[in-house]
């Protein structure tokens, strides 16, 4: 087979057409390009040199949304019609863009890895939204096609090599087995969830069968597995990196390769988490893995592992105790167990931030088809936003099958998402990170949302009330963020992030037009406040129907630093804000 198949002059042409558009509309929100309006809904952009002219047809939307026609778009130098290349387009407007010598060679070749991975899903049968809209859980997770709606290079992955590329890749859909290692217990930590103990966690995970059979290969060597715990790698990370920069570790037997394990794992959209396919009851994996993907080497740090079951217990308690939440059917998927092995030397030669200190850890979370109900299936919620080669989206196709009208499909999924994202910042001060990838949606069979589940909880929330009384070993989760930015993390991550797509899907679509969805959108948040009245000062407060919000700039983050894009114990300190957008709900106050 050729691992290059895909990557032929038609994918190529227009896996750059669909990237050049997402560029011309996401700088555009962000205010790098300022299009110049031509009259008719036609614009232009010129390059930083005058000379290059990019020009197409776009229809704006609330949030100062850019929905651009792919097949508009032309470019041209005087006068004369230019192929549209991605790799040009960016370096035509470096300036603009604001890319130093450093950092753009790097973001070229994220750019570069993103069309090649457009290129191979183009590769892929073509399933329809209506027909995806009944598929089953892990068919919607391998099926998406775009990535984070707001990030142009949203699928790097830099450390990947083609063949791995189609083994590792969420899209590729490859059954994958992981790597176990055994770790000396003097230099890993594990720790767990409540009422969790290693031996029986880690048994139930792998089985009686692989840990004696583990236990044989090191007592093969003189090794005594009650001197270790087992840890899981992947496969990437265990040949790329650990067997070559762990050499040491290995060579003193601190570190011990056993192999494969024996279930079988597909890769999620967060590309280091696996679902287990042999038996979907069983933990995701979250692994830790050295590739740079989107800002951010995706490493776990085993310091930060250490405290997030406790953190985990403590946010799953909150909600159960809380009736607003209980009445949302709202819940997470715990963090059950985390495990890191610390390089001693490593570390004395690092601060924090090096990813040296993030090449092995590992977390298991708690799988959603455990707490599924008859009849109830589920659905990553990035895969709202999803487009087929028809132009459909999967919103539009989940709205129809469940034979519901859209305003009232609006209203289940908002009430199940929305509301609890806003009780819990308005009650407790907590903010999550609430995008598409970080929620799984739970669907009836028709294709109504009944109820949200969010993940990735301890590395990704915070708690913005300097006074809150919190566990010593939830401590670090407390943030210090201005008073006046703290609302932002609704507006940015909810609004901006995920709505605005969402809103100009469905008008685009000619299911629900824009007024409507914000409308819906403004009566969830009413029905919310009028349900807590005794909350009235936080709403006044901090106030959902301001008439402006601040505009908080991703891409403007990554091209400032495509390899740690902002610190997750300071969340506000690197927000790129680039002055205000016009609150959509505003003029729907009371």
């Amino acid at each position: 087979m050729n691992p290059v198949a895909h990557l032929t002059p038609a994918r190529w042409a227009d896996a750059n057409r669909a990237l050049i558009r997402k560029g011309l509309a996401e700088f555009a929100h962000e205010r790098l390009l300022a299009p110049e309006d031509l009259g008719n809904g036609t614009y232009r952009v010129l390059s930083d040199d005058g000379r290059t002219e990019y020009r197409f047809t776009a229809t704006r939307y609330a949030l100062d949304h850019w929905q651009i026609e792919p097949e508009s778009i032309t470019r041209s130098r005087r006068g004369t019609e230019l192929p549209l290349d991605a790799l040009e387009f960016i370096t035509e407007l470096r300036n603009a863009l604001a890319l130093t010598d450093e950092i753009l060679p790097v973001y070229l070749e994220e750019i570069t890895s993103t069309l090649a991975g457009t290129a191979y899903k183009a590769t892929k049968p073509r399933i329809t939204a209506a027909e995806l809209a009944g598929a089953d859980f892990q068919a919607i997770e391998t099926g998406m096609t775009e990535g984070h709606p707001c990030f142009v290079a949203n699928n790097g992955r830099l450390g990947f090599g083609v063949d791995e590329y189609r083994a590792y890749a969420p899209e590729a859909a490859s059954p994958i087995r992981l790597i176990w290692l055994a770790a000396r217990r003097d230099r890993t930590t594990f720790t767990a969830g409540a009422d969790i103990a290693y031996d029986s966690f880690i048994r139930a995970e792998l089985g009686d069968t692989a840990v004696d059979g583990f236990a044989e290969t090191l007592a093969s060597r003189g090794l005594d597995l009650a001197d270790y715990l087992l840890m899981p790698a992947h496969p990437w990370q265990w040949w790329n990196k650990l067997s070559v920069t762990f050499a040491a570790e290995v060579a003193q037997e601190r570190l011990v390769y056993l192999g494969e394990g024996d279930d079988e794992y597909l890769a999620q959209q967060s590309i280091r988490t696996f679902f287990n396919t042999s038996d979907p009851s069983k933990h995701y994996v979250k692994t830790a893995l050295s590739v740079l993907n989107m800002g951010f080497m995706r490493g776990l740090s085993a310091a930060y592992m250490e405290a997030t079951p406790a953190i985990n217990d403590w946010l799953a308690g909150l909600i159960e105790a809380d009736p607003v939440l209980k009445d949302a059917r709202f819940s997470i998927i715990r963090e059950r167990a985390a495990i890191g092995y610390r390089h001693l030397e490593y570390e004395a030669a690092t601060d924090r931030y090096s990813p040296y200190r993030k090449m092995l850890a590992a977390l298991w979370r708690e799988s959603p088809v455990a707490g599924l109900e008859q009849g109830e299936r589920l659905a990553t919620m990035a895969s709202l936003l999803h487009v087929d080669h028809e132009g459909k989206s999967l919103a539009a196709a989940l709205i129809r099958r469940s034979g519901l009208p859209p305003k009232e499909w609006l209203t289940r999924y908002l009430d199940a998402y929305l509301l609890p994202v806003l009780h819990s910042f308005y009650a407790y001060d907590l903010a999550y990170m609430p995008h598409g990838e970080n929620v799984i949606l739970v669907l009836d069979e028709r294709g109504a949302v009944v109820r949200a589940v969010f993940k990735d909880i301890a590395e990704e929330i915070c708690v913005m009330d300097p006074a809150a009384v919190l566990p010593p070993a939830v401590e670090r989760i407390r943030a210090d963020v201005p008073e006046d930015m703290k609302l932002l993390s609704v507006f940015t991550d909810v609004f901006d992030c995920f709505f605005r797509f969402l809103a100009a899907t469905l008008a685009a679509e000619g299911v629900l037009d824009e007024d409507g969805f914000w409308e819906t959108v403004a009566a969830c948040v009413h029905s919310y406040q009028e349900s807590v009245p005794e909350l009235a000062d936080k709403f006044a407060r901090y106030d959902m129907f301001a008439g402006t919000f601040a505009l908080s700039a991703l891409n403007r983050l990554q091209l400032r630093n495509n390899k740690q894009m902002v610190d997750l114990a300071d969340p506000s300190g690197a927000l790129q804000l680039v002055g205000d957008l016009v609150n959509p709900i505003a003029r729907f106050a009371r």
